[in-house]
Parts: C-alpha cells; structure tokens; sequence
C-alpha cells in the first residue's frame, strides 16, 4: 500500500466512525481550554479533568487569574505534573491576556505562541477545538502514531516537520478532526509502550515503523 493509498484509508475510517470528535478536555470558554491544554502537557487529559472544576470555579475567566498569585493557583493544581511552572505559566498568561488581548484569548497563532507556557500545539489544539481553524497539532501521540502507520516520512524527526507533512495529505476539511483522531488512536490502540496491534484495524497494512516514533 502506497504513502497515499494509506492516508485515503485511514481517514475514509475514522471519518465514518467519528465524525465528530473533539478534545477529551473539559472547559467551558476559549480561556479555560487553553488553560486545560497547558495543563495536560506531559499530564493525562483525565487527571487534568480532576483538577479542573475547582480551579475554574475559583478562577473563571483571565481577569480573576490575572489578579492571583502563582501559590493561589498552585493549590489548585499541584497534583499535575509540573505544577509549580505550569501555576506560574496561568498566571503570566492570564496578566498578559488582560494587558493586551483585553481579557480574550487570540485567534492567531503569533499571538498565542507569545503567551507564557503556550507553545505551538498548545496554540494549534486552541486555533482547532475552539476557533475551528484547518491547523494540526501535534503531540507526542499524534508524533508516534504517524511514524508508525508510515504516514510521515523518517525525516519527519520534530513536531513541526510532522505537522507540515500531515497538512499536506490530509484534507482541509478533516484537519480539526484528525488531531483527535491520531490522539486517540494513540492513546488508546497505538500505545507507546505496548501498542494493541492485535485489536488495531490498521494492523494487516501497518508497516509498524517503530524507531524514531517517540519525542525526545
């Protein structure tokens, strides 16, 4: 099977299995996903979701924040991985919403990726779950599952070179579902350590390309 051949199968499968997917991130405004996915870096989404609740309770929308101090946040938040940075990163990024985007979370990407703690999936994941926009993010899941179904090629070797290639295959009007779609596949199925190849329906044509499938 062809590099093509294997994209038009992959996405005609979870196009008509999930039509309609979406981050597994609870929130319930453009702040408290980005919010979320600064969260969830290195943190499962479900530990994320614990956490969540009290913390936008508290803390629901920038302005609030912006008026905290990282150890208010802190306490909120200190059972996710890498609290004290990530309490720190809310807390600048939520002033700098204020002083400049008037308390809203931009659309654009430049000026995303200029808030404290936001990098470029981060900034992607925000642009395609809340804005709608054609963009691919790329995560350490989404990284593994295209080396491993061979649809990036080895030179794919950093987050950015993955998004690009992805971009180029996939069709305009599948990107925003096709990040979830790779995610879940590979949080679920196409697991770093042991990999469920035996339940996998990609199995039979998967060329299970397994060096260089993880972010260092």
């Amino acid at each position: 099977m062809t590099r093509k051949e294997r994209y038009k199968y992959i996405v005609d499968y979870f196009r008509e299995r999930m039509p309609v997917t979406t981050t597994e991130l609870d929130y319930g405004s453009a702040f408290q996903l980005l919010c979320a996915t600064v969260l969830s870096a290195q943190c499962t989404d479900k530990r994320v979701n614990m956490v969540t609740p009290m913390l936008f309770n508290r803390f629901p929308s920038a302005r609030e924040m912006a008026a905290a101090e990282p150890e208010d946040v802190l306490e909120y938040v200190k059972s996710v991985s890498y609290p004290n940075a990530k309490s720190r990163h809310l807390v600048e990024m939520s002033r700098m919403l204020v002083s400049e985007y008037g308390g809203e979370v931009p659309s654009d990407v430049s000026d995303l990726v200029r808030l404290p703690g936001v990098g470029r999936k981060t900034a992607n994941v925000v642009q395609a779950v809340w804005f709608g926009r054609a963009v691919m993010a790329v995560d350490t899941h989404v990284f593994r599952v295209s080396h491993r179904l061979g649809l990036v090629t080895k030179g794919a070797d950093t987050p950015l070179k993955v998004e690009r290639e992805l971009m180029k295959n996939i069709p305009a009007s599948d990107i925003p579902n096709a990040h979830h779609w790779l995610l879940l596949h590979g949080r679920y199925v196409c697991k770093s350590l042991h990999p469920k190849c035996d339940s996998c329906d990609f199995s039979e044509f998967c060329p299970k390309l397994m060096d260089g499938s993880k972010l260092s």
